[in-house]
């Protein structure tokens, strides 16, 4: 599939976030080999740096969940809609990052999501009181959700013959994000007085470095590639090609997959350091436990999807992440403390259900427009299918009790994400599906 895009650096577009070098007395010509190789090397310091602000957000908070909760008065049930806010945001508004990039360009929109996450990281821990906390988070998972969506998209129009290879750097990228907030939240906090509010503000400051690598593209409103895609569509210039996406049953069950992982995911990242602390293990080492689940991810984000690209159906993989969950969810109920590091480890092998997720929608489309559609569809409505998932896992856990009950519902959900991950890597296309 790869095959059939056309490498994309030698467009308008490239030219026009090249030209100010181009400018330049001796510079390289618009267009040439020297502007092109710095807009690439832009764009993928630009994905990398932007993948690594995709979760501290929310991992930061859950390495920090108990402190926040007795400096905000929060109830076990209003901390599960708090652990619920992220897959609503990325329901909610990234479901409108195909039509902001078609207006503004997808580097524009990127550029706004790194600003919007560090101002909302910035403002939330001093923003006062819960209303004040949610409405800065919510911020901050606005230009989370957009980027959530574009980056399969900017990786698919810049290197179509390199999804595999640069969806797993991204998806390597993220994972050591979401580690390095996990791991280093608590001993950084302690470092900075022991106040949560400076422990969960100081991550602004890496968002904000995100925001310079897009800052050239702003102008790059992507009319041309635009134009290619439509075309091959049938489209006529400047139009979207009409794909319907809800006709193709390959893009409900990735949607699905989609919910399925990220609610596991995001219960992982918002409860797990809860269930150790609550089983006896200290805070500064809990944290650490969700960091290594994280971390994980760090190098099988990388393998897994250049592993699927090169497999016709990715089902085998995704029973085999399946089974790791199971095994983890099962060890937690059983000897949460004893078997720990074993259960982290089950647990962050599982969750790469996530870089694998993304893997297909690049698969899953043949052409930019495709995937544009495909990843929003399939993420907006995936993280609308996580949403009760947190919350309920909360109301669960203070009524309950305990563990017992949370733990059989994760288990519960695991086999049916089994079941509509297989379906979702069979080998075949939105688009033929959506045209029968």
């Amino acid at each position: 599939m790869a095959s059939e895009e056309t490498r994309t650096p030698t467009s308008p577009t490239v030219r026009t976030s090249a030209a100010p070098d181009a400018r330049k007395p001796g510079g390289p010509e618009p267009g040439g080999p020297a502007a092109r190789t710095w807009t690439t090397r832009l764009i993928v310091l630009g994905i990398v740096l932007s993948a690594l602000n995709l979760r501290p957000a929310i991992t930061s908070l859950g390495a920090l969940l108990e402190e926040v909760r007795d400096g905000l008065g929060m109830s076990g049930s209003v901390a599960g809609l708090l652990t619920s806010v992220p897959p609503l945001c990325f329901a909610v508004f990234g479901v409108t990052a195909p039509r902001l990039a078609r207006r503004f360009g997808a580097g524009a929109v990127v550029c706004a999501g790194m600003a919007a996450i560090a101002t909302g990281l910035l403002v939330r821990p001093y923003a006062g009181g819960t209303p004040g906390f949610l409405a800065a988070s919510a911020l901050a998972l606005m230009g989370i959700a957009v980027s959530n969506v574009l980056m399969p998209v900017i990786v698919k129009r810049w290197f179509p013959d390199r999804v595999g290879s640069m969806t797993g750097l991204y998806s390597m990228a993220l994972a050591l994000g979401t580690s390095a907030a996990a791991a280093v939240t608590v001993p950084l906090t302690g470092a900075l007085g022991g106040n949560w509010q400076s422990g969960l503000a100081v991550w602004a400051a890496l968002a904000a470095a995100a925001v310079l690598p897009w800052a050239p593209f702003v102008r790059d409103r992507g009319r041309a590639s635009a134009a290619r895609d439509a075309a091959r569509e049938g489209a006529g210039p400047g139009e979207t090609p009409v794909l319907r996406i809800t006709r193709s049953r390959t893009a409900w069950a990735l949607a699905v997959f989609f919910g399925l992982q990220a609610t596991a995911a995001y219960i992982t990242m918002g409860w797990m350091a809860q269930i150790f602390r609550d089983a006896g293990v200290p805070a500064g080492t809990a944290g650490l436990l969700l960091a290594v689940t994280m971390v994980m991810g760090v190098p099988l984000a990388f393998v897994i999807p250049r592993l699927a690209t090169r497999l016709p159906r990715q089902g085998p993989i995704v029973v085999a992440l399946g089974v790791c969950g199971l095994a983890g969810y099962a060890g937690l109920y059983v000897a949460p403390a004893a078997g720990a590091w074993a259960w982290a480890l089950l647990l962050g092998v599982s969750n790469c259900a996530f870089p694998l997720a993304l893997t297909m929608v690049g698969m899953r489309a043949r052409t930019g427009a495709g995937v544009s559609q495909l990843s929003a569809f399939a993420q907006s409505t995936g993280y609308l299918i996580s949403i009760p998932g947190p919350l309920l896992v909360g109301v669960l856990y203070q009524h309950s009790g305990g563990w017992g009950l949370p733990l059989a519902l994760m288990v519960g959900l695991m086999v049916p994400q089994m079941v509509v991950g297989v379906l979702a890597g069979r080998d075949r296309t939105v688009e033929e599906e959506a045209a029968r």
